[in-house]
């Protein structure tokens, strides 16, 4: 089902003060900057190898980012796994009682379709699977 880690999503304050850590300390390469509206986040990507890092900062107070660093303040988010078909994926964990917090695919950043498990579901990790759209 899962192809490979596609990205760890890391909560922070601010985009302007998590990235010089990951790109210039780290030396990852930042693939750009995006608004996901429905989702009330700003996002930055930072290759590394294969997989990405995701910073992920709350535009709006209620968004839940925002709650999240308001319970745990910054650090890991979420786990995202890549999978070449989200429905067939979300299916297949429905029919075997996973818990889901999304039951059907919706618009993520970088041309993506999401969904995320619950994380009673995965251990206590918030976990998300992703599958690359044609734009």
């Amino acid at each position: 089902m899962t192809r490979k880690l596609n990205h760890v999503g890391i909560a922070v304050r601010s985009l302007e003060a998590g990235i010089p850590f990951y790109r210039d300390t780290l030396g990852m390469v930042l693939e750009g900057t995006e608004e996901v509206v429905e989702q009330k986040v700003k996002v930055a990507f930072l290759q590394i190898g294969e997989s990405r890092i995701e910073l992920l900062e709350p535009t709006s107070p209620d968004s839940p980012v925002a709650k999240f660093l308001d319970k745990n303040g910054e650090g890991v988010h979420h786990l995202a796994y890549e999978v070449d078909d989200l429905e067939a994926a979300l299916a297949a964990l429905k029919k075997e009682g996973v818990r889901l917090i999304d039951e059907a695919p919706r618009r993520g950043a970088h041309h993506t379709l999401i969904a995320f498990l619950h994380p009673k579901a995965s251990g206590g990790v918030l976990t998300e699977l992703c599958q690359r759209s044609v734009v």
